[in-house]
């Protein structure tokens, strides 16, 4: 057996103790409630960050199996929310970085085609466009609560508008969000 297929190899070793790191940093710092007092622009740059180093570490070829065994076992969209769906969150943070809050981000078809006929985004429109609401719910351990999200899939892309704010909603949806992410990458970990 090659050294470079012992999974972590050295490489990966390094790039994953740093995205580890600074992704539970970034974890920390936005589940506590003193995070939400902060300014909306402050707030949508850390989120990008937590989301980004995520997208990042999708790439793990170990991860790439853990979504595909919760796609076979777990509830139905559960693997979809793990990668499909933050995937989508991240391309619009990364190619409409104009917005300056959650709450003020959308997608239509001619931001999403200026520059190209398609892309990530409107393809994940159409695979999802028939799917209706899901509803979950996560225990919060430190503060002793559940939270309820709703995630809503957009129908169409050629409406006039499409906010991130009406997709998922930023507070009680990014804690769910950290916490699909943490579980993910949490199975990486030795016990």
């Amino acid at each position: 057996m090659l050294e470079e297929d012992i999974k972590p190899n050295k490489k990966e070793y390094k790039f994953l103790n740093l995205a580890y790191d600074r992704f539970f940093e970034l974890a920390d710092k936005i589940s506590d409630e003193k995070f939400w007092k902060k300014s909306p622009e402050i707030r949508l740059l850390y989120i990008k960050d937590l989301i980004s180093i995520y997208i990042e570490l999708l790439n793990y070829e170990p991860i790439q199996y853990f979504i595909e065994e919760v796609r076979k076992k777990r509830p139905p969209l559960e693997a979809e929310i793990s990668s499909d769906l933050l995937k989508f969150i991240r391309n619009i943070f990364v190619h409409f970085p104009i917005f300056k809050s959650w709450n003020e981000m959308y997608i239509n078809l001619d931001l999403c085609t200026w520059n190209k006929n398609t892309g990530y985004i409107a393809k994940f429109i159409d695979k999802y466009k028939n799917n209706s609401v899901l509803k979950y719910r996560i225990w919060r351990h430190k503060e002793k609560e559940m939270i309820y999200i709703d995630i809503n899939f957009p129908v169409l892309l050629n409406v006039e508008k499409i906010y991130l704010k009406d997709l998922i909603e930023e507070h009680n949806g990014t804690i769910f969000l950290i916490g699909v992410m943490s579980n993910v990458l949490k199975s990486q970990l030795m016990p």
